[in-house]
């Protein structure tokens, strides 16, 4: 099986795909733009504690400084 990303510009086009979808030659699965949404919801719920503002800015910071300290080399 061969999966591939379609950008579709004309929506005569949809059509065409529902029709090869019934014909059972493709399987059409959306991938809505809440996918990253679902991710981090996905990622939160393994999580046991959200972290603090204050975590998250010394995280920030500490890959920042190691950043910076390559591009300086």
């Amino acid at each position: 099986m061969e999966s591939m990303r379609i950008d579709i510009l004309n929506p005569k086009a949809v059509r065409l795909l529902k029709d090869l979808a019934a014909l059972n030659l493709i399987t059409i699965q959306d991938t809505s733009k809440n996918s990253f949404a679902a991710l981090l919801r996905k990622l939160r719920s393994k999580s046991k504690a959200t972290p603090t503002l204050e975590e998250i800015t010394k995280e920030v910071e500490l890959v920042r400084s190691k950043r910076y300290a390559k591009s300086e080399k």
